[in-house]
């Protein structure tokens, strides 16, 4: 077996393992990549990116649809669903090749092909090669999707986001198992594009909503677009050889397709992180410090979506940006505030505490789309703004169901990372009429600042 000592290993070349490793190589760490794949991001692949032109073809189609309420009379509408794909995939394949060519500017003598197993706390093995790393190794290996159990009659009828982006046509009619913010996303997209959308989750919350008030404004608005069939456990059986029909408690339907969107796993499996000695939790995912992301006092980090800490991808590139730089010596930054968005519309988003964990002196302030200007002008009525603050009047988060919900949310999470105290937060200058608006009439209501 051949050898080779590094400073730093990066395990894994997606989004987390190349911040990771330009993060190590700026500070003057001599640093490789092993990747057993191709690389690249889940997001350019089969994640962010796609779902997102994916939805841009269902706006398009649903504000065609919907533009009569204006008094703009469009036509018949049709979709052209090989046109969408076409469009999706070309773009996406944009995407990914620009990852890739991030990737491969990688020196050839500072990228390994192949799956890497630990062999001891500071080195792995690729094939018949044991690399060393005398500061720090970075597990960057992503995730992959989880899925459910009691489909396998139907299994060549379902689909993860990893295959549903190379579909060759709409189908008729889809479930979706899983009312998270990517089941909820691709389930409305679906639907505008004229496909018969059910979705069906165990739980009574829809976008991942913790706020009871604002779920049930989502569900309102979403609802209305597509069956929702929440604390809801499907089955499904086999009906000919092209479809599958669901059954529940109350119900059944035929569906051509089933996306199973029920959470995603860290890929960690064969890394053999069980013999290394670092705490591992329950479900074998390493216990690490979230402000250096290092585990316990080894020289082993973990980064993106491995970590199953905010699996989003703002969270998986700082993430391996600190780990690297951490690892190479460097010391850590603060936490950002959590931030999470579902592009649903009505958009969902929630940024820093969560109203689970609130405190119990907590206050709340809340503002209606349906009151705001710029909302009833451009046809908006549903959703819902909350804001919390703690007892010192800070800032502390936010749970919104509104249009543009991922720009009303950054808004927050600046402010929270600020420090910014509501009453300061609802003095700015907020411009007339916009749905930014919205936010100063929750803080004013949550400092009980009178209009």
């Amino acid at each position: 077996m051949t050898g080779k000592v590094v400073d730093v290993i990066v395990i894994g070349a997606g989004t987390a393992g190349l911040k990771a490793y330009k993060a190590a190589t700026a500070r003057g760490a001599d640093t490789i990549v092993i990747e057993r794949g191709s690389g690249g991001s889940t997001c350019t692949r089969c994640g962010c990116m796609p779902s997102k032109l994916l939805i841009a073809a269902a706006r398009a189609a649903h504000q065609a649809r919907q533009a009569g309420r204006f008094g703009v009379e469009i036509g018949t509408i049709s979709v052209d669903a090989a046109a969408v794909w076409q469009r999706v995939r070309r773009e996406r394949d944009r995407f990914v090749a620009s990852v890739l060519e991030e990737y491969h500017a990688i020196p050839a003598d500072q990228r390994v092909h192949g799956g890497a197993r630990f062999d001891g706390p500071n080195s792995v093995v690729v094939d018949d090669r044991r690399i060393e790393a005398r500061r720090g190794i970075v597990v960057a290996t992503g995730a992959r999707p989880i899925t459910p159990d009691g489909f396998d009659d139907v299994r060549h009828l379902v689909h993860t986001h990893e295959t549903i982006f190379e579909l060759d046509g709409l189908p008729q009619s889809l479930a979706v198992l899983g009312a998270g913010p990517l089941g909820l996303e691709l389930a409305q997209a679906f639907a505008r594009l004229g496909v018969e959308v059910a979705v069906f989750d165990p739980g009574s919350s829809i976008g991942g909503l913790k706020d009871p008030d604002c779920n049930a404004a989502a569900v309102e608005a979403i609802g209305a677009e597509l069956r929702l069939h929440l604390e809801t456990k499907a089955r499904a059986s086999a009906h000919g050889s092209d479809q599958a029909k669901l059954h529940w408690d109350g119900g059944e339907m035929l569906v051509d397709c089933i996306l199973a969107a029920t959470g995603r796993t860290p890929a960690l499996q064969d890394l053999g992180l069980e013999h290394i000695g670092i705490t591992l939790d329950d479900d074998g995912v390493p216990v690490f410090d979230r402000r250096s992301h290092r585990c316990g006092d080894s020289r082993i980090f973990v980064a993106g979506d491995a970590d199953a800490w905010r699996p989003v991808l703002h969270e998986a590139a700082r993430g391996g940006r600190i780990a690297g730089q951490v690892a190479a010596g460097g010391e850590p930054p603060r936490c950002l505030p959590a931030f999470s968005v579902a592009f649903t519309e009505p958009g969902i988003a929630q940024i820093g505490t969560a109203f689970a964990d609130l405190p119990p002196d907590a206050r709340i302030g809340k503002a209606t789309v349906a009151d705001n200007g710029r909302a009833t002008v451009d046809g908006h009525t549903h959703g819902l703004v909350k804001l919390y603050g703690d007892r010192a009047g800070k800032l502390i988060g936010a749970s919104i169901v509104a249009p543009d919900a991922e720009h009303l949310g950054h808004l927050v999470a600046l402010g929270i990372d600020r420090d910014i105290d509501v009453a300061t937060f609802a003095d700015q200058a907020w411009y007339h009429p916009t749905l930014e608006e919205l936010l100063q009439s929750a803080a004013r209501d949550l400092a009980g600042i009178e209009d």
